[in-house]
Parts: structure tokens; sequence; C-alpha cells
């Protein structure tokens, strides 16, 4: 693991493509900004955990079976009460 010191508005450059910028420290909180392409993810580490560990349900569990469309059956003009007067 690289340690670097970075004051407020310092940045630091991985690959060319994303920009880690220390933006504000209140106390012991540090804000940062990272700016990355759009096909680069990035998230919080719980986050990115909480998404591997669906991930490896999703392997592991079998999915349940979609439930089945039921065909409505032809209704009858004589007793259906919506097509009762209707002009076929």
């Amino acid at each position: 693991m690289l340690i670097l010191s970075r004051k407020s508005n310092e940045s630091i450059v991985i690959d060319g493509r994303i920009r880690v910028k220390i933006v504000r420290v209140e106390g012991d909180v540090v804000k940062i900004g990272i700016e990355a392409p759009i096909d680069v993810p990035v998230h919080r580490q719980e986050v990115y955990d909480e998404i591997q560990r669906s991930n490896q349900q999703a392997l592991v569990r079998p999915a349940s079976p979609l439930p089945k469309l039921v065909t409505p059956k032809k209704a009858d003009a004589a007793t259906s009460p919506i097509l009762k007067g209707a002009k076929i």
C-alpha cells in the first residue's frame, strides 16, 4: 500500500486517468473527490463488499422459477358485466 500525505486541494493521479483530490478536512474526517472515466466503477468499500456478496449469492442460490402467466378465457358477452350492452 502506498501512503501519501496531502493537504486540502492537493491531488494524486492514478494511471493517468483517475484523480483523487482532498477537498476538505473536518476534524478526523477527510472529504475526497474522485474523477474517473465513466467505465471505471468507484464505490465505498462497504458498497463494494455488498455488491460482491450479492454476486456470490446469485451464483450459489438457484433462481426461483418465474410464475406462469394465466391467459384469460374469452368473456361471454351475455354474462360479462363489462361487455353487457356493448355492440359487437
